[in-house]
């Protein structure tokens, strides 16, 4: 059911009113974003419960001009980010994730004939296969998303603006 504020509900006293004569009491509530405006909400019933999803307005950040720019060079064995006063080159971790990628590679090897690939069919060989190749793949993500996250931690320090090449 779509309730929009103050004609479809109401949120008073740790309780939810909603038009029609309807009292529900708050069990749970994030409190992070009680200083922004409500929205229209959603009242959903889940596994026996009653759930209100209540949207809020959050504005969006101030713009400001950067002081200067951190360039991003992406290459395929690291990561360099700086000008001309910074200069740090970070690990891509390909060669850590390349290692699972050779031992799933070798499992198909040792598990195939040319006229039938057992590992395709038996499951437990099949099961560790993915999980290396899950493993690469959790690698890189996770180095990616650090290296990201330390660029952009440092240019938030720096005023900076991040340019990337293309």
């Amino acid at each position: 059911m779509l309730l929009h504020q103050g004609s479809g509900y109401r949120i008073k006293d740790g309780y939810v009113e909603i038009t029609g004569g309807v009292r529900l009491k708050v069990i749970g509530w994030d409190r992070r974003y009680d200083c922004y405006p409500s929205r229209e909400a959603r009242l959903t019933y889940k596994d026996g419960a009653m759930v209100l999803w209540v949207s809020k307005r959050i504005p969006k950040p101030e713009s400001y001009t950067p002081r200067d720019v951190i360039g991003v060079d992406i290459n395929e064995e690291k990561i360099v980010y700086g000008d001309e006063n910074i200069n740090e080159e970070k690990s891509t971790g390909i060669g850590r994730a390349e290692k699972f990628k050779v031992l799933a590679e070798l499992l198909q090897k040792k598990y195939s004939s040319p006229r039938y690939p057992a590992w395709k069919r038996r499951r437990g060989i099949l099961n560790r296969i993915k999980a290396f190749h899950g493993k690469a793949k959790n690698i890189l993500v996770d180095n990616a998303r650090k290296v990201v996250l330390e660029i952009v931690a440092t240019a938030k320090r720096l005023g900076y603006a991040v340019a990337r090449e293309i």
